[in-house]
């Protein structure tokens, strides 16, 4: 097989493709032959070191992929030799084959492509986590979405239209347009110095039911100030720690200078919850990423979703991709293929 490496801590151009034997399928495990493999913000955090969860580097990463089960383990039932799946891994999936439990793997819908199926299940699990799960959205919730025009902004944007949500977007004003044809709501230009001002206008100065916070820092204070009474501010990243594509310690120490206190005393008297996902934190839960999953992929079929692939990189050009990344260049997703 070939997969991507992480040969050492460093910018995009530290990623390699090496060759190694095909893997065996475990008891309870499919082997996928993968056609895409789904790029996530976690990944350029690994390759410059700044991703605690990540095995020791040299590795690969990647936590998405779809293509076609081409062996089973002993003891699984649910799948064909030859079906189309698409599966979550737990690193390991910059690859062109992997092995995956079979609570993982999902079958493919037949209106599916392979790129879909590799750019969907970690933006829109991990949406429905926040939003649905721990934020308790609904109907006429005013929603900020940081990073609207990202995989995960989008996943969100979708659920809040399924919800009935008010959305107010966050992202570069070259994508405003874009993200109004999708059915955001108000859009806000990122670069701007007035970002807060312009939120509280939209909320009147009432405030918004929820913040999808994914930049950390001093960001979480700011967007604990827009929440409402009974607001929740959902954090699920800090982009903030990787301003360039090498690590930065200067933001490392901006980080624990500028992290806000939110004590059990304070969040009571102020009616207001802060809550955190790790969606990687979940493997010895798979039960239930799996009813989340499949509730997502309902949706799909139901016509409720419309994943947005970016560009699709082949292997030898993974530190394009990353780089892509890393300029805020895409809409939606960005995805390897072998």
């Amino acid at each position: 097989m070939r997969q991507v490496w992480i040969t050492k801590a460093g910018p995009p151009e530290v990623l390699q493709v090496r060759e190694a034997p095909d893997p065996t399928p475990r008891p309870g495990e499919v082997r996928i032959r993968v056609e895409a493999s789904g790029i996530n913000f976690a990944d350029l955090m690994a390759r410059m070191g700044l991703y605690p969860d990540a095995p020791k580097i040299p590795c690969v990463v990647g936590y998405e992929v779809a293509g076609t089960v081409d062996a089973l383990g002993e003891g699984v039932t649910e799948f064909q030799i030859g079906q189309h799946v698409l599966a979550l891994t737990h690193f390991g999936g910059y690859a062109d084959v992997v092995c995956v439990p079979a609570l993982t793997a999902f079958a493919r819908p037949p209106q599916m492509s392979a790129q879909v199926g590799a750019g969907m299940l970690v933006n829109y699990v991990t949406a429905y986590q926040l939003l649905v799960v721990m934020g308790s959205l609904h109907q006429g919730d005013r929603v900020v979405i940081q990073s609207a025009a990202g995989g995960i902004g989008l996943a969100a944007l979708d659920i809040c239209r399924i919800y009935g949500a008010e959305t107010i977007g966050i992202a570069s004003a070259t994508k405003h347009a874009w993200l109004r044809s999708r059915g955001l709501d108000h859009a806000i230009d990122s670069r701007s110095a007035g970002v807060l001002k312009e939120i509280q206008q939209i909320s009147r100065g009432e405030g918004v039911e929820i913040v999808l916070d994914s930049q950390g820092g001093p960001s979480w204070r700011q967007s604990y100030g827009l929440l409402a009474p009974t607001g929740r501010l959902l954090t699920f990243g800090v982009s903030s720690l990787a301003p360039g594509h090498r690590r930065s310690l200067p933001s490392l120490l901006r980080l624990v200078l500028t992290m806000p206190r939110f004590t059990p005393l304070r969040l009571m008297d102020e009616n207001k919850g802060v809550l955190g996902v790790n969606v990687g934190h979940l493997w010895h839960k798979p039960h239930l990423v799996r009813g989340w999953a499949e509730q997502i992929l309902a949706w799909y079929g139901e016509g409720k979703l419309a994943p947005q692939i970016d560009r699709t990189f082949p292997f030898a050009q993974a530190p394009a991709a990353h780089q892509y990344l890393h300029d805020r260049k895409a809409i939606g997703k960005v995805l390897l293929e072998p």
